[in-house]
C-alpha cells in the first residue's frame, strides 16, 4: 500500500508518514500539494470542538494548490500536470489530497503557490469556542455567499464587516467595494487593523470593539439609518448590537458564533418585527458539492480581476509545514491580517 506524509493526530500536530495515499474515483483528481491555507476552523476541528462532515478524513485542511498527478476521467477540463487550486472537505495538511473536480481552479500564471492556496475557502466557525483568541479568518468563497447569496447585496446597499481584518472580511470588503457599497463599516480589535481596513481595503469607516461601542458609532454614522447587510462571525456578543444597528429590511448573516450562542437576558428582540429584519445563519463545509460547485463557478469569475490587481491577497506569514504547531500558535494570537499559509517541499 502506498504511503504519503500528513498532518496526523490533531491535538499533537505532527508528520506521520503512514498515512495511506488516496486513490480518486471517477470525478475526482489526486492532486500532489505544494502550499495549503489556515483557517479558523483548523484550530476548533484540532480541539475537538468542530462538527467535521461525515465524508472529511481525519487530517485537518480545506485549502491547497498542487499539481494534478491523477484524473480518471479526462473529459473534466482537467489533465495530469495541471496546476490547480481548490476546496475540499479536508485533508489538506498532506504531500496529496484527493478531491471533486467540480471544487478545482486551474491556477493562473501570476498567482503563486502560497497566494493560490490562500484564495478558496473555509466556513467560518459555527461553534462555541472559550479561546478569547479566536476569530474568523476566512476567504472568497464564504464572502461570496455571505454578501450575495444570502445577504441579496446589490449596488447602493451598505455593510458591516465584523473581523475586519480577518481574511473573510478582507475579501469581503473589496467585493462590497468592486460592488458598489454604499458605504462599508468594520469592527475590529485594534487600532492597526482599523487603518488597515480603512487605507488598504477602502472601508468606509471602522471601529475598534475594545475601546468603542461600535453600533452607537455606526448609528451615529448613518444618522440613525443603520446599515442594509451586516456580517458576523462573534454571536452572543454581538447579537444586540447587530439588531440595533440594523436597518429597516437588513439582513444579518450569522456565519460563526466564537462569543458563544446563548443568548443574556435582557436581549430585545422586536426589532425583528420593527424592521423587517431576516436573520439567516450559514455554513459552507457540510454543503454538498452541486452547491460548493455553483460559488466556486462564482470564484472563476473573480480570475481576472485577481490578475489585474483590483483584488488582492494578503498573505501575513509563509511557514514550511514542518512548523504546523507553530503556524496554529501564530493563528491562535489573532495578530495576523490575512493569511497564514504552509508549504510542502
Amino acid at each position: 500500500m502506498a504511503t504519503m506524509k500528513a498532518v496526523g493526530r490533531a491535538t499533537s500536530l505532527f508528520l506521520n508518514s503512514s498515512i495511506p495515499k488516496p486513490t480518486p474515483s471517477p470525478g475526482q483528481a489526486l492532486v500532489k500539494i505544494k502550499a495549503f491555507g489556515l483557517n479558523r476552523m483548523d484550530l476548533l476541528q484540532r480541539e475537538g470542538h468542530y462538527p467535521v462532515p461525515p465524508q472529511a478524513p481525519k487530517t485537518l485542511g480545506v485549502e491547497f494548490s498542487g499539481t494534478i498527478e491523477d484524473v480518471p476521467n479526462t473529459n473534466c477540463g482537467f489533465k495530469k500536470g495541471d496546476e490547480v487550486f481548490g476546496l475540499a472537505y479536508g485533508g489538506a495538511y498532506a504531500e496529496y489530497i484527493v478531491v471533486n473536480t467540480k471544487m478545482l481552479l486551474h491556477k493562473p500564471h501570476h498567482l503563486s503557490w502560497e497566494q493560490a492556496a490562500g484564495v478558496p475557502e473555509v466556513l467560518p466557525p459555527s461553534l462555541p469556542y472559550q479561546n478569547p483568541h479566536t476569530k474568523g479568518r476566512q476567504t472568497w468563497i464564504t464572502a461570496t455567499q455571505a454578501l450575495y447569496l444570502i445577504g441579496e447585496f446589490t449596488k447602493g446597499k451598505s455593510v458591516l464587516w465584523h473581523a475586519g481584518a480577518s481574511s473573510v472580511s478582507i475579501a469581503g470588503i473589496q467585493l462590497s467595494k468592486i460592488g458598489g457599497a454604499s458605504s462599508i463599516y468594520v469592527t475590529a480589535g485594534s487600532d492597526e487593523k482599523i487603518s488597515f481596513c480603512i487605507n488598504e481595503l477602502g472601508a468606509t469607516a471602522g471601529y475598534n470593539y475594545k475601546t468603542q461601542n461600535w453600533s452607537e458609532e455606526i448609528l451615529k454614522a448613518t444618522d440613525g439609518k443603520g446599515v442594509d447587510i451586516v456580517i458576523d462571525f462573534v454571536g452572543q456578543n454581538y447579537f444586540q448590537g447587530n439588531l440595533d444597528v440594523a436597518a429597516k429590511d437588513a439582513r444579518i448573516v450569522t456565519l460563526g458564533a466564537m462569543s458563544g450562542t446563548k443568548l443574556p437576558a435582557g436581549v430585545d428582540i422586536g426589532a425583528f418585527v420593527r424592521k423587517r429584519l431576516r436573520f439567516e445563519g450559514s455554513s459552507l463545509r457540510s454543503r454538498d458539492e452541486e452547491y460548493q460547485g455553483r460559488l466556486r463557478d462564482k470564484l472563476e469569475e473573480y480570475i481576472e480581476k485577481f490578475e489585474d490587481g483590483t483584488f488582492k491577497i494578503y498573505i501575513d506569514k509563509v511557514l514550511p509545514w514542518e512548523q504546523i504547531v507553530e503556524a496554529h500558535e501564530l493563528m491562535e494570537k489573532n495578530t495576523s491580517k490575512g493569511k497564514i499559509i504552509c508549504t510542502i517541499g
